[in-house]
């Protein structure tokens, strides 16, 4: 081993154990900016907190607004962003700091994230008018790098699925397709005439301008473990509603069930209409996107929700399945996050799913892929599978 890899290794760990680390090794002046800052969250330092038994840091940020503010200013200095969200998750989770992100001048120098964006919502009816607009900002922040990121995929997706879903061999003239026709029947072209011979025809079906072809309801869970979906779905949802030929319609849940659709124009009020945390009544939720339901085999419903059921849970599998009976396409998403595997009532995701509406977690990243599948009709859980996304267990 050289002696630049054994200094290296050496460095890390006098990182790692801080204080506790002893005559491990002599720090430069970056390397003690960083020990400081990890200090100043998880302890252990020279002058901080005492470090737990084995070694380990324990938490030592103190609690005043200068500091803090010192403090997230220094982690994005010397962290890539990536660690500095995971720093600021921890701040506010183990060391109770959410009052302190209430203060604008914090709220200017966080790192946001979709996390950050839930915290806050689940703190709006506490957030001081001084903060109001800081933390309206911050939201918005990750609401348009969501929209930047997947907003266009997803309108091309759904807009695809629409148009594929719509087309006819037997158009009336003014709805032929002339440049998918002539491609259909290049095979039939005839060079001595110069001319294509036009055996097949490829239009669209005649449907009114101001009717919607696709009914979209998205019912989500609200319960305080659904964070991360809620600010996705909501940002979703407005994108969704953008489109002329989708009729979105957005509802979330815990005990009760407030429908907000009328708030899709913008995803950031629409945010901080919602009430994170409390129970669940997902039977009541679907009752009530049974009511919405039109148009039955034109209609795809999602709903968003662990599962974790507060109502009658053999009620819900009796809608479910007179949903599906009548041609619904349901779906239910355990998560709709990129937090990795979900906490869910594994066997009523099972019931569910062998009644006919698949459950499994999805990406933000997949969803247009998955709507997309949905509205063309095709087997959901089939394309779950296909992607390596185990359904229903």
């Amino acid at each position: 081993m050289s002696h630049d890899t054994a200094g290296e290794r050496q460095r890390r760990w006098r990182l790692l154990l801080g204080g506790a680390a002893g005559d491990l090794g002599v720090l430069g002046d970056d390397d003690r900016r960083r020990d400081s800052a990890l200090t100043g969250l998880y302890g252990g330092g020279g002058g901080g907190d005492a470090p737990e038994a084995g070694g380990k840091r324990s938490a030592g940020l103190g609690g005043s607004s200068p500091v803090l503010h010192r403090w997230l200013g220094d982690i994005r200095t010397y962290f890539p962003s990536s660690v500095v969200q995971v720093m600021q998750r921890d701040a506010v989770e183990r060391l109770g700091l959410r009052q302190l992100l209430l203060e604008p001048e914090l709220l200017s120098a966080v790192e946001p994230d979709v996390s950050l964006v839930g915290t806050l919502v689940s703190l709006s009816n506490a957030i001081p008018a001084r903060t109001r607009e800081t933390a309206r900002a911050v939201v918005r922040r990750v609401v348009e790098d969501i929209e930047r990121r997947l907003a266009d995929r997803l309108l091309a997706a759904v807009r695809g699925a629409i148009d594929h879903s719509r087309r006819t061999s037997r158009p009336r003239l003014s709805d032929v397709d002339w440049g998918r026709t002539i491609r259909a029947n290049l095979r039939h072209y005839q060079p001595e005439q110069r001319t294509v011979v036009v055996q097949d025809l490829v239009g669209n079906s005649r449907r009114s301008r101001q009717a919607s072809l696709r009914d979209v309801v998205l019912l989500v869970d609200q319960s305080g473990s659904m964070a991360e979906s809620v600010v996705y779905s909501a940002v979703l949802g407005a994108s969704l509603a953008s489109l002329k030929s989708v009729e979105t319609r957005l509802v979330v849940f815990d005990t009760e069930v407030v429908d907000l659709t009328e708030q899709l124009r913008d995803p950031v009020d629409l945010l901080f209409s919602t009430q994170l945390g409390g129970g669940t009544d997902i039977n009541r939720a679907v009752a009530y996107g049974q009511s919405l339901v039109r148009r039955p085999t034109d209609t795809v419903m999602v709903l968003i929700s662990d599962l974790y059921e507060g109502g009658v849970a053999r009620e819900l599998q009796r809608r479910v399945r007179e949903l599906v009976s009548s041609g619904v396409t349901v779906v239910v998403l355990l998560a709709l996050s990129d937090s990795g595997t979900p906490s869910y009532d594994h066997e009523l995701a099972a019931r569910l799913s062998e009644l006919g509406a698949p459950a499994f977690a999805c990406t933000p990243d997949r969803f247009p892929e998955l709507l997309a599948t949905a509205l063309r009709r095709e087997d959901v859980a089939a394309w779950a599978e296909q992607s390596g996304i185990p359904v229903g267990r």
